[in-house]
């Protein structure tokens, strides 16, 4: 069980945080209604991706494993990993289209339409093994464990990341569209809760999971599926965390919104920026909400953000 007013302890790792899963481009429209004719500004995106990269931008060492196509907007995804100066040793580049999604700007929750192509081709490598190893934490979507052959890299994965007592951390973002006809994701979805340290799942991904509900039910619902920590976020509600024993809600720090993509990304950013740094729980839950006010105020899923310093001195009351 993580305490809030604990440290999380690791061993000594060249890497601390490890995200495995799709990297893709976002393409969001230039305005924020729908209309024939929009244009789209094209963006990095992946939620994975999303979170290494702004990780990276805060201070902490962090890799993406991912698959892309031998396609321009695979060009365009590695040539924005190396521009930040972070590694694309674990980018595979497979024979099928790179990824993508539709998104209309938005203020409150933009609607995805998915394009899938290369990021589900992700296979468990011997070079993404060594960086699996090599890191602290490993973060992973429900985009990977959707489709073959990258459910297997992640089962595998979580099974080496148990054996060297890393720290496991599940977005547990369910859509039924990224999904086989037919399949029961919801079943496969919450079979890693209990196998994952961290949760972070929106109020919208626990309605897709267990249906309109309050936030307090919605945690207990995680807690009786074995979660160790949820953290639920809820908007302009802030967050709501519990880890069965002690539950609390933290207020939101955001003050303009420009365009909400990416903001649970920014959120698990910045927890892991505080976690790997030595803060608390408690602490890292404050960093977070920082980062994810931070990126409102921009549009795309990835800001330019400050250092965690910055970003937690902007925010302190």
């Amino acid at each position: 069980m993580l305490n809030l007013d604990e440290k999380v302890n690791f061993k000594a790792k060249s890497n601390d945080l490890l995200a495995i899963g799709e990297i893709l481009v976002d393409m969001i429209s230039t305005n924020y209604d729908e209309k024939p004719g929009d244009t789209y500004q094209r963006c990095f995106g992946g939620s994975p991706s999303n979170i290494a990269l702004n990780a990276n931008k805060l201070g902490i060492r962090s890799a993406i494993a991912s698959a892309v196509g031998d396609d321009g907007l695979g060009v365009f995804l590695k040539s924005q990993l190396q521009h930040t100066g972070m590694s694309t040793d674990c980018i595979q580049t497979v024979q099928a289209a790179t990824s993508m999604v539709l998104l209309t700007k938005s203020k409150s929750t933009p609607v995805p339409i998915f394009y899938r192509g290369a990021d589900y081709n992700l296979t468990y490598t011997t070079k993404l093994e060594q960086q699996l190893i090599n890191s602290k934490i490993l973060h992973f979507s429900c985009w990977p464990i959707s489709r073959f052959p990258a459910r297997q890299t992640i089962e595998r994965a979580i099974e080496r990341a148990q054996e060297n007592g890393m720290l496991i951390c599940f977005d547990p973002n369910y859509h039924e569209k990224l999904w086989e006809a037919g399949e029961d994701g919801i079943s496969y979805v919450k079979s890693f809760i209990a196998k994952s340290d961290i949760i972070k799942p929106s109020e919208d991904d626990a309605e897709r999971l267990f249906g309109k509900d309050s936030p307090e039910r919605y945690i207990e619902k995680f807690l009786e599926l074995g979660a160790k920590l949820v953290i639920l976020t809820m908007g302009k509600d802030g967050a709501m965390v519990s880890n069965g024993k002690t539950s609390e809600t933290f207020p939101s720090l955001a003050t303009e919104v420009v365009d909400t993509t990416g903001a649970g990304d920014a959120f698990w950013s910045g927890l892991y920026a505080g976690i790997i740094k030595g803060l608390t729980i408690r602490e890292s839950v404050f960093i977070g909400l920082a980062a994810s006010a931070f990126k409102l105020k921009f549009t795309g899923a990835v800001a330019d953000l400050p250092d965690l310093e910055t970003i937690g001195s902007l925010y302190a009351n």
